[in-house]
């Protein structure tokens, strides 16, 4: 780490000094693609991708040129035979870009933020790679309860580990252009508290960058929902289609666990089986729980509740990632919670596992 922590220092002052240099070129090689196939420099609209130049490979090498105002973050891609174009980001910025493409190695160097990126990748990548093959053998046919529950410690753990690293980056750079593009897609398992330092650092002249811009607004709607603060009510149906108000939840429990979650949702359904043990064993004390699903489905949601014995309230809008509730509370993934008290008083958030039943405990003696 203390390579990429050195890089990560030096990035701010050394990109005065790269900017001297008036335009960039990029020389690359690249696998999978033929002498005299395109490959194409692209930005990111959304899902798509949009194309800004293209390049004939030539003895496996290309070449772009141009001028850059401001480093931007950009991709290198190409249309492949079958399956999906893979896609090599990195920072389109003036000076000298090396690229490396490929599936096992891939490599961007040269000029500030690239280098600055690469130390990152080269820390996080191999950490996300195990993290899919835990999640592979958790997802294994055969796979014993006890094995399961060992695997989903060693991804809670390996988790932790990412999310720090993660974090330590975009701390080092929120002032350049690597923090900035790295925080709102990494910024889903921070803390409130992780959320409002590094708001706190960031730049004026990237407060207008939309998807800081989009992040900063949410971090206002967390500190609306935070712990000690006072719930926010609203209304949908329930699975029969009958509107239901959650401050109705709330008032008939002395403790309400608020579920986002969703069908569709992987780590929703893992995490499952903690939440219903909690249920089992605290709803008698007067703990109850609402699910508020971020289905767009209805039938997968209903069959979802019967197969994950699920047997509490439920609500939901059915509109996917623009689910009302969700925006109320500033969830931007799931699974997320929200622990209120009757009193409408928020007690904890994003409580999961054996701390469902810590919290609960402490609550309800």
């Amino acid at each position: 780490m203390k390579k990429i922590v050195y890089l990560f220092a030096v990035g701010a002052m050394s990109l005065a000094a790269c900017s001297s240099d008036p335009a960039y070129k990029i020389s690359g090689t690249i696998e999978n693609v033929a002498d005299g196939e395109y490959v194409y420099l692209a930005e990111a609209k959304g899902r798509e991708m949009v194309k800004l130049d293209s390049v004939v490979v030539t003895a496996g090498a290309f070449t772009f040129e141009g001028r850059q105002d401001a480093p931007v973050n950009r991709y290198i891609t190409y249309t492949p035979k079958e399956g999906r174009a893979p896609r090599y980001d990195f920072f389109l910025e003036n000076g000298n870009i090396t690229m490396t493409l490929g599936k096992e190695k891939t490599s961007v160097t040269g000029t500030v933020n690239n280098d600055i990126y690469q130390a990152y990748k080269n820390e996080i990548q191999p950490l996300n790679k195990q993290n899919a093959e835990l999640y592979k053998q958790y997802r294994a046919e055969g796979v014993t309860d006890e094995q399961k529950a060992e695997l989903e410690k060693q991804m809670e753990d390996l988790e932790a580990k990412i999310n720090t690293l993660t974090y330590n980056a975009i701390d080092a750079n929120i002032t350049n252009p690597v923090g900035i593009h790295l925080w709102p897609g990494n910024s889903y398992g921070m803390e409130l508290e992780q959320l409002q330092a590094l708001a706190a650092k960031v730049p004026a002249e990237f407060k207008t960058v939309p998807s800081i811009e989009k992040l900063l607004n949410r971090i206002v709607v967390l500190e609306k929902t935070a712990v000690g603060q006072k719930f926010t009510d609203f209304t949908m149906n329930d699975p029969e289609g009958n509107p239901v108000k959650l401050s109705d939840i709330i008032a008939k429990n002395k403790y309400t666990l608020i579920d986002f979650w969703a069908s569709w949702c992987g780590p929703c359904r893992m995490e499952m089986p903690n939440v219903v043990a909690a249920y089992k064993e605290f709803h008698k004390k007067g703990f109850g729980i609402v699910g508020v699903s971020l289905d767009r489905d209805a039938e997968a949601w209903k069959k979802a509740i019967k197969d994950l014995d699920m047997t509490w309230d439920h609500m939901s809008d059915v509109k996917f990632w623009d689910c009302e509730g969700a925006k109320l509370y500033g969830v931007n993934s799931i699974p997320a919670t929200v622990l209120v008290a009757q009193d409408g008083t928020i007690v904890a958030r994003n409580v999961r596992g054996e701390a469902i039943k810590e919290k609960l405990a402490e609550l309800l003696k």
